[in-house]
């Protein structure tokens, strides 16, 4: 089998592929990009992903991006690590948690730390911005109710969806955000600390210089 190589930045969203990757056993190769510095914009970067985002997954010739697919990609294609759950009504749920992160918090993120993407003028950003955060906290909250019986996310199953619940409490405990997570998000953050448990979080956390939950 051809071994993977997984493009990521530190602290990105191709955290949740990247403890994915981890996860499975499997070999694997990663690529770290300095976003500050530009890397994504680089040609042979560009070459890889034209989009010059991250993640990217490269198999051989095969080039597979966006998180999303790359999870239910990593999932299915080691069955043996059962990160992907076998009961179809199971696996809706799983669809439906990465849809409502992907949709929701990663764009209301967006608007917090790429406001000039939204608007060609200066003075409006710090209100996007300040809209955009309230915007984070009220998904957070939704996504806390959802997680308020405890255990994983999609049943007594650890699966990739845990991976990418990861990511966005990261995000809301960072800089750009500052939230009190244990005081807003109790649930949530217990989620996170169970996550910070397994092997291949602390490893993945280690290689990108992040602190655990």
């Amino acid at each position: 089998m051809t071994t993977s190589i997984l493009y990521y930045a530190p602290g990105a969203c191709s955290l949740a592929s990247h403890i994915a990757l981890e996860e499975t056993g499997a070999p694997y190769e990663t690529v770290r990009l300095n976003l500050q510095a530009g890397d994504q914009r680089a040609p042979e970067y560009l070459a890889v992903n034209e989009r010059g985002r991250v993640p990217a997954l490269v198999e051989g010739d095969w080039v597979l991006t966006e998180n999303t697919a790359i999870l239910r990609h990593v999932a299915r294609a080691h069955p043996q690590a059962s990160l992907w759950p076998a009961d179809p009504r199971a696996q809706a749920v799983a669809d439906e948690w990465l849809c409502w992160l992907s949709i929701n918090h990663h764009p209301a993120f967006a608007h917090i730390r790429r406001a000039e993407r939204y608007s060609d003028e200066e003075a409006a950003l710090p209100g996007i911005r300040a809209k955009a955060a309230d915007t984070y906290g009220d998904l957070c909250t939704m996504t806390e109710v959802r997680l308020s019986n405890g255990g994983w996310a999609v049943g007594d199953r650890y699966s990739v969806v845990d991976t990418y619940l990861l990511l966005f409490w990261t995000w809301g405990r960072g800089p750009a955000l500052n939230f009190d997570m244990d005081g807003r998000f109790p649930a949530w953050s217990a989620h996170a600390r169970a996550m910070a448990g397994r092997p291949a979080v602390r490893t993945v956390f280690a290689r990108e210089g992040l602190a655990l939950p």
